[in-house]
């Protein structure tokens, strides 16, 4: 199996930075208000401004999201790599997983509405901070665990050294993405890609 990361690994940093997080903030107080909610803007905002991974949030920012992806003021963005990969793993049976801070919603939302065509076809498995903080081994356990999979059955690869050391911590095999915009990283020793071609 092989579970993806999404920021920094199939889709670019500034798509999250530039497109999402605007979007989610400029349509935050519309949307509470439709839900009688004004009164936790000012919670959500401060959230936004710590980029709290706190899991309401996230739910919230998945649900405006959905809201842009429907309307078609907001389209997916992955990398040119990312649809080959796909097709290529599909075609030697190799299952796909997602595993990111943001919601599941907002990875189905996301992966099905790039420009080269819907790409859920290809993804069995979508997983969020339900099943855990990405820093911490008992996640990856945990997904290794509803996959039905042994750890070491499984390639995670992300662009962020702690979550790679966590996943490896569990049992999982470990490739670091080097892509255009991502954060330099602390030393390591995990294998690095710059494309999902090299696998």
């Amino acid at each position: 199996m092989i579970l993806l990361d999404i920021e920094g690994t199939t889709t670019p940093i500034a798509f999250v930075t530039e497109t999402l997080f605007p979007y989610a903030r400029t349509h935050l107080a519309e949307f509470l208000a439709r839900e009688d909610r004004s009164t936790d803007a000012p919670k959500y905002l401060a959230l936004m401004d710590r980029d709290s991974k706190a899991p309401d949030l996230k739910e919230l920012q998945g649900r405006i999201w959905e809201e842009g992806y429907r309307s078609g003021a907001l389209a997916g963005q992955v990398f040119d790599d990312v649809p080959r990969a796909f097709a290529r793993w599909r075609d030697a049976g190799i299952p796909i997983g997602i595993y990111s801070s943001g919601s599941v919603l907002a990875q189905q939302w996301l992966f099905r509405t790039c420009a080269g065509g819907d790409l859920t076809e290809f993804i069995r498995w979508y997983f969020d901070t339900e099943v855990g903080a990405k820093r911490e081994p008992d996640s990856y356990a945990r997904i290794a665990g509803r996959v039905g999979l042994p750890a070491d059955g499984i390639i995670f690869i992300s662009d962020v050294a702690a979550e790679l050391d966590a996943a490896r911590s569990a049992g999982m095999r470990t490739v670091m993405a080097l892509r255009p915009g991502n954060a330099p990283q602390p030393a390591h020793d995990h294998d690095t890609i710059a494309s999902l071609d090299e696998l």
